[in-house]
């Protein structure tokens, strides 16, 4: 059962969907709130006008997860994105929370590697 790569290929998709959903909901979400999500960028030392990047990032990166197209490439870059917003966003351990939300990203950058070793599986547009 252990070795079943139908298995294996269904829990592939499920663990896509489920690390692409905060981004896509993520990125999303920025367009409604631009201007809010552009001063608190600024807040943090982050200028502003990457945000339509970052946008595209979450959401179509995301989206390229759910679908399994060019997965290890954008695992890859979502990877190095979850990263950089850790640092650049969740460095200040004095507070319980970014602590925990430091970490948690970590969580899923580990999983953003996995699945750039992994591939998409069978049931995906790359089919790796």
């Amino acid at each position: 059962m252990l070795n079943n790569p139908a298995l294996s290929d269904a829990a592939k998709l499920v663990g896509r969907i489920l690390l692409a959903l905060m981004f896509v909901m993520g990125g999303w979400s920025k367009i409604s709130g631009f201007s809010g999500t552009q001063a608190y960028m600024a807040s943090a030392g982050v200028p502003g006008i990457l945000l339509p990047l970052v946008i595209i990032v979450e959401l179509i990166g995301g989206l390229m997860i759910v679908v399994g197209y060019k997965t290890r490439l954008a695992a890859l870059a979502l990877f190095a994105f979850t990263i950089a917003a850790s640092v650049l966003f969740h460095m200040n351990w004095a507070a319980p929370m970014q602590q925990l939300l430091f970490m948690k990203n970590l969580s899923v950058a580990g999983g953003f590697l996995v699945l750039f070793a992994a591939g998409a599986g069978a049931y995906s547009v790359d089919k790796d």
